[in-house]
């Protein structure tokens, strides 16, 4: 995996339209990198979906608005998984040391 960058808290939200054309706000979590690619992680604001991330595939085309693509690739959706639960562990390692 590469090295996962830390992003500032309050990134954000955007705003999702489902399969079913209804629109789910949900907050930035992170944006990390994994194998070479972007990905960003979002959770629901809706306090029923409270253990939900989603994530995608994120293409930065600079000066225009970022693009978010689905992962269909089961490998590829792994990968970006299993960077995200690294980027949960260092946060979790982060927030040890504050205690300290």
């Amino acid at each position: 995996m590469d090295e996962l960058f830390n992003t500032p808290e309050g990134l954000g939200t955007v705003t999702l339209t489902l399969d079913n054309d209804k629109e789910l706000e949900c907050e930035i979590l992170t944006i990390y990198t994994a194998a070479g690619k972007d990905y960003i992680a979002l959770a629901p604001q809706d306090e029923a979906m409270d253990d939900i991330v989603y994530l995608y595939r994120y293409i930065d085309h600079g000066e225009d608005e970022p693009e978010l693509e689905l992962i269909e690739d089961d490998e590829e959706y792994e990968i970006a998984s299993d960077g995200f639960d690294e980027w949960l562990d260092t946060m979790e390692f982060e927030a040890l040391d504050c205690d300290e």
